[in-house]
């Protein structure tokens, strides 16, 4: 796959006639790929799990881009039952040509569930996206040309992100349970892209490099701060910068089925968006069958063929 030296995102062709689905839309990464998006003419459903937040979304998109086509969705990927409801909105009446799996949660505190008794951080980041991608697959086989674009992370590569012990039910640790979960996005987009072999619908990971968003949300204690601080201002990248991968994986004609694009920096923190190396093992079938398995056994959903 080539990849454009000094893409940016003012090289994206019109979106027009477009419509695009970004989960964890109101905030960071997920409203700057919708800005620009919706710049690029581009129908864009912003999804999150506040209806308030949402709106205030909007209303700031709106102040900059008074024609921009945008709409709401309220879900909560911590939720079977709210995915469920938003899915079959979206699959009963639209074409869906882009499914942004951007929403995420990192680093809570002490281990906490979703509704459905799932480890809230494999919950939201995973089974939730797993779940809603499969409820809103007849909307994406509508498009002639769909893509589906899930934002894992570095930390896909870490060792501590076995896909083992999915709950932390052994052991729970805050930083591990992110790995599991964003290792456990790019199998699913390896295993996905398999399956979807010889359709028009084409999955791909990416990694965002390192920006400063809500995800840090839950960073605790003065050394803790003080370092971020340190890290936000020397090391960190904008969410401006940040999703670019996503719009590169949106929107370039380069980008295969089963990629992984993340920045081009050596640090791999900011820069142009460019195929990156997968963490070792994840392009594994067996792996990939492993997860498949365990994500339809507890969410329940199963792809239809």
């Amino acid at each position: 796959m080539r990849t454009h030296d000094h893409w940016t995102p003012e090289t994206i062709a019109d979106q027009t006639g477009r419509t695009a689905l970004i989960t964890g839309a109101n905030s960071g990464i997920g409203l700057e790929t919708a800005r620009v998006l919706a710049r690029r003419g581009a129908r864009v459903i912003l999804a999150g799990r506040s209806r308030a937040k949402l709106d205030e979304a909007v209303r700031t998109l709106h102040a900059e881009m008074p024609a921009a086509k945008l709409e709401t969705l309220v879900l909560d990927l911590g939720e079977l039952a709210s995915i469920r409801e938003a899915a079959t909105r979206i699959a009963a009446s639209t074409t869906l040509d882009l499914l942004v799996n951007n929403a995420g949660v990192m680093n809570i505190p002490q281990r906490r569930t979703t509704r459905d008794g799932f480890e809230l951080t494999f919950g939201t980041n995973h089974l939730g996206h797993f779940a809603l991608t499969a409820q809103v697959m007849p909307a994406l086989r509508r498009s002639p040309a769909a893509r589906i674009v899930t934002v894992s992370a570095i930390a896909a590569k870490w060792p501590s992100g076995a896909l083992t012990d999915l709950m932390s039910e052994q052991r729970y640790r805050p930083m591990a349970a992110y790995a599991k979960s964003k290792r456990a996005n790019v199998v699913f987009t390896r295993e996905l892209a398999r399956r979807l072999a010889g359709t028009t619908i084409t999955p791909v990971v990416i990694h965002p490099g390192a920006a400063m968003t809500n995800l840090q949300q839950h960073t605790r204690g003065p050394v803790v701060r003080a370092l971020t601080g340190v890290m936000e201002k020397f090391l960190m990248g904008s969410p401006q910068g940040a999703a670019w991968p996503s719009l590169y994986a949106a929107t370039s004609p380069d980008v295969r089925s089963g990629a992984f694009i993340g920045p081009a920096a050596r640090n791999q923190t900011t820069g142009t968006p460019k195929p990156v190396t997968l963490p070792r093992g994840a392009d594994d079938p067996a792996e990939g069958e492993r997860l498949w398995a365990d994500s339809e056994r507890l969410t329940g959903v199963t792809f239809a063929r």
